[in-house]
């Protein structure tokens, strides 16, 4: 698949600049998409009362602790990747580079 947008440059310094805020946003993304997920699960499985199962508790089938698993990556990847991608941009609009490659 090939780009039809100009490769942005970066440079080293723009790297280890763009670390500290890097580090903060994933976590900040971390707490979102904790957040999402809770919502979610609670439609996806609204008989639940509890947290989703977790894959050591025994009293949840496997099927369930599988489906909890495969939405809460989803929900995790979809967050980092909007958070990391939004950093970026907003670090390349404050320093003119663009922080990744």
């Amino acid at each position: 698949m090939t780009s039809t947008q100009p490769e942005k440059r970066s440079s080293r310094s723009a790297k280890i600049l763009y670390r500290p805020w890097g580090l903060v946003a994933s976590v900040l993304g971390g707490l979102i998409a904790g957040q999402v997920f809770q919502q979610v699960w609670k439609r996806v499985d609204p008989t639940s009362t509890d947290d989703p199962p977790k894959p050591l508790e025994s009293e949840y089938p496997l099927q369930k602790i599988l489906l909890a698993a495969l939405v809460q990556g989803a929900i995790f990847s979809v967050v980092r990747a909007l958070i990391n991608r939004g950093g970026a941009r907003l670090f390349e609009r404050w320093t003119g580079e663009w922080p990744g490659d």
